[in-house]
């Protein structure tokens, strides 16, 4: 008799996937999405009794305590573990207080000790550019820890992420002044994805693990050019919302639209075949009337509400 039982829960039933970052917003959605599908989740933590870990906690996750530079604590953490997400801060971040060579450093350590601890799939959140030499050291961490990953005797899934959608509607992009500006040029299109689809895919993938290992996938749910998320932001804010991309001055910044130009930033993920694949994906008009939808109105309502930016 053929059973019923769905493919995914089958697979979840009695097993764990431990999920680095969870507090954070790849982690955080990777942590739900894996709930979602029957897995039990077990979230490192540096501080369990902190506010997001108990709100984590609070809906079923498993948290432990554990640091990415204390290999210990993380050999501990991966025990009896099916499955491990690994995602390391790193410089480019706001407030980081990592170098880029921590964060190759403990991007290999996830691996090597997910590899001696017996767990059956790792998946590394990645970026676009990785593959080639971009100049952006905090970009080209990641080709660093891709290449000790496939060193490695463990079955591993490389996901490569498009720029996310919540970045556009954080407070620094002006959208309070009526207002865009970001890396693209105006006419140029740009690949985006959400947070949450992040951790749909990543679930998908360790529901999978068959067909994803071994992989190395690029994904987005949308693009879009400068005009067309003004289009967008406009309908969704129901006030005119123009674009114009960041002026480049900065050094940095200067090289971020240097490869939006050459097409490494812009993401060249087959759209087509990603949403045949995963149904589910938001594109960016759909996400600010869904998941995006509170984060917009809470950027907008800094304006007029006289909110001190974050």
């Amino acid at each position: 008799m053929t059973s019923t039982f769905p493919t995914h829960l089958s697979t979840s039933v009695n097993k764990t996937v431990v999920v680095l970052g969870a507090t954070g917003q790849q982690g955080g959605a990777v942590a739900a999405a894996l709930r979602a599908d029957g897995w039990g989740v077990r979230a490192v933590v540096r501080d369990p009794s902190g506010q997001r870990a108990r709100a984590l906690a609070a809906v079923g996750v498993e948290t432990v305590r554990g640091d990415l530079g204390d290999p210990e604590s993380l050999r501990a953490a991966f025990s009896g573990a099916h499955g491990v997400f690994s995602v390391q801060p790193n410089s480019g971040q706001a407030g980081a207080e990592v170098t880029n060579e921590d964060e190759v450093r403990f991007g290999a350590a996830v691996a090597e000790i997910a590899e001696r601890c017996g767990v059956a799939h790792l998946v590394y959140s990645s970026a676009v550019t990785a593959g080639s030499t971009t100049g952006v050291d905090h970009l080209d961490t990641k080709s660093r820890i891709e290449a000790h990953v496939r060193k490695l005797d463990i079955p591993c899934t490389i996901v490569r992420p498009a720029t996310f959608m919540e970045l556009l509607v954080t407070p620094e992009m002006g959208l309070d002044r009526g207002h865009l500006s970001f890396l693209m040029r105006p006419d140029r299109a740009m690949q985006f994805i959400a947070v949450r689809d992040i951790g749909r895919i990543v679930a998908a993938v360790f529901g999978s693990p068959d067909r994803y290992a071994g992989r190395t996938m690029e994904i987005a749910g949308d693009a879009l050019t400068g005009e067309a998320l003004a289009e967008d932001l406009t309908r969704a804010a129901c006030r005119p919302i123009s674009y114009s991309r960041l002026p480049t001055q900065d050094e940095v910044l200067a090289k971020l639209a240097a490869l939006v130009d050459d097409g490494r930033l812009a993401g060249n993920a087959n759209l087509d075949a990603l949403r045949a694949e995963f149904p589910f994906l938001l594109r960016f008009d759909g996400w600010l009337a869904g998941p995006g939808a509170s984060l917009l109105d809470e950027t907008l309502r800094s304006s007029d509400t006289g909110i001190a930016r974050r």
